[in-house]
């Protein structure tokens, strides 16, 4: 039975690498030593490149839908929970107590369900680039400036307005650079937050909208800077 053998690898010696450039008729101009250098540089990428899987191929179709099972998230230190928790609790109800002071109970009720978001982000998620003073305060502003609008707008079609509002609020804060998800809301509130909400005009923008988000992100530099495992903003703007 006949075995292949693999020629061993071993790098040629300059002594070789000279006697082989010199069986090639014409001119060369390269050192061996120079050749040497190319050859391991060629060398160690042809290994690196034998030795690196190929990637996936791309899913296509219904494949796409399919993602293969993985480990759960960490879990969070008991700790942070405590500490998320009463820093939502701070931020929250005083935003609840400005808008009571201010607004009728059911606009309350939405505009809480809209800062409420914000305080996930702000006090659970300290980190995420949505949750940064500038998404947080740009996101509600460009929404809440888009709302009043749209609303004015297309009041005779509260479907169609409430529809634009959002997605025009959504591309406004790509554009500008300050994606909130709360923002949506914020929105979406300004078109179907009832009477209280729409009478308010564009001054629904600085009260609640930007009083709120002011006293959210001042109760998240306090609580997500006076402990040692915290630290906020990442960036101002």
């Amino acid at each position: 039975m006949h075995h292949k053998t693999s020629t061993p690898d071993v790098p040629p010696t300059e002594q070789e690498i000279e006697e082989a450039m010199n069986e090639i008729k014409g001119f060369v101009d390269l050192t061996p030593h120079d050749f040497l250098k190319i050859y391991q540089l060629v060398h160690t990428r042809a290994a690196t490149k034998f030795l690196t899987p190929p990637p996936a191929p791309p899913r296509t179709g219904w494949r796409k839908w399919l993602r293969p099972l993985s480990e759960p998230a960490p879990r969070v230190p008991i700790k942070d929970i405590g500490w998320s928790w009463l820093a939502a609790v701070v931020g929250i109800g005083l935003v609840a107590g400005l808008n009571n002071a201010l607004l009728a109970p059911p606009a309350t009720l939405w505009l809480v369900g809209s800062f409420g978001a914000s305080a996930v982000l702000i006090y659970g998620a300290v980190n995420s680039p949505l949750a940064q003073p500038r998404n947080l305060i740009g996101g509600h502003l460009v929404s809440a400036i888009i709302g009043v609008a749209t609303w004015q707008l297309l009041s005779n079609h509260p479907a169609v307005a409430a529809t634009v509002a959002v997605a025009t609020a959504l591309a406004a804060m790509h554009w500008t650079r300050t994606l909130h998800p709360p923002g949506g809301a914020t929105a979406l509130i300004a078109v179907i937050g009832g009477d209280s909400v729409h009478h308010l005009g564009f001054s629904y923008v600085l009260l609640p909208v930007l009083g709120g988000s002011l006293i959210m992100l001042a109760v998240a530099l306090v609580f997500n800077n006076i402990v040692k495992w915290r630290e906020y903003p990442e960036y101002w703007i």
